[in-house]
């Protein structure tokens, strides 16, 4: 073999050896697929491509049925009042369900909420088909995460999580441009707080070598000058936003809006 070929080689294991990595310290597994169907049976699904999987691990443990009462209202919605496609999705947990004020936050946008409380990345995912895809959405803000750190993951398997709800959108719709809205510390979950910072900076890393994948920065808006959570941007609960905190999450987002 001569020199060049030698070289060629090397170089070339290099690259895979830095790609693969990337992908352990992020905690993009490949072989993760935890893709949606428009069922409600756990543990199972559909690929992006529509052919039927059978989910593993912590994906196989999910009992999607918990949310398919209001999946179905959300259904009964578009049918009677469709929203324009093309418009401005925001999918996630109880901080998307619970935004009351979105559209009037975002009076420019076409903006449509498909939160439902309690849920994590990959439910997301798992409801892709339901929720995403018939609206064909230009730009898609998710904002999950917490959840998934409070059952006890830790932030490499839910940037995986992350990683995999990208890659089935992408497989349907290539030109959506997919934005994590970051998490903040809350005073219920103050012990979170740490993990919290470390799945940003884990999804913030993905996105910047990503298609069409932003972050946005929000960690710090519920901070005080001394680093404390500030009660008055909760309610009472301690661990959802009141309206003062949507309106600070609101000022986040609303430069990485396309009308």
């Amino acid at each position: 073999m001569g020199p060049g070929l030698v070289l060629t080689r090397h170089r070339r294991i290099e690259r895979t050896n830095r790609r693969l990595q990337f992908n352990r310290e992020a905690g993009w597994h490949e072989e993760n697929d935890h893709r949606g169907d428009p069922g409600d049976r756990p543990g199972r699904g559909v690929s992006a491509q529509g052919q039927e999987t059978k989910a593993t691990g912590y994906a196989a443990t999910r009992n999607y049925s918990r949310w398919e009462k209001e999946i179905a209202e959300y259904e009964t919605s578009d049918r009677n009042h469709p929203p324009p496609k093309g418009g401005i999705l925001f999918i996630g947990s109880s901080t998307v369900r619970l935004w009351k004020t979105l559209a009037d936050d975002f009076p420019n946008c076409k903006v449509i909420n498909r939160g439902f409380g309690g849920s994590e990345i990959m439910d997301s995912t798992h409801f892709a088909d339901r929720l995403i895809f018939p609206h064909e959405p230009r730009q898609i803000f998710l904002r999950a995460g917490g959840n998934d750190l409070h059952a006890g993951r830790i932030p490499k398997e839910i940037a995986a999580d992350f990683a995999d709800f990208v890659r089935v959108v992408h497989t349907r719709l290539p030109k959506t441009e997919i934005l994590f809205i970051g998490l903040c510390p809350a005073p219920a979950r103050w012990g979170e707080a740490d993990k919290k910072r470390e799945l940003n900076r884990l999804v913030r890393r993905m996105a910047l070598d990503m298609p069409r994948v932003g972050y946005v920065d929000a960690d710090t808006i519920s901070l005080s000058p001394d680093g404390r959570a500030r009660a008055e941007l909760f309610v009472t609960d301690r661990l959802h936003f009141s309206r003062e905190g949507y309106m600070l999450l609101a000022e986040r987002v609303r430069p990485f809006l396309v009308p």
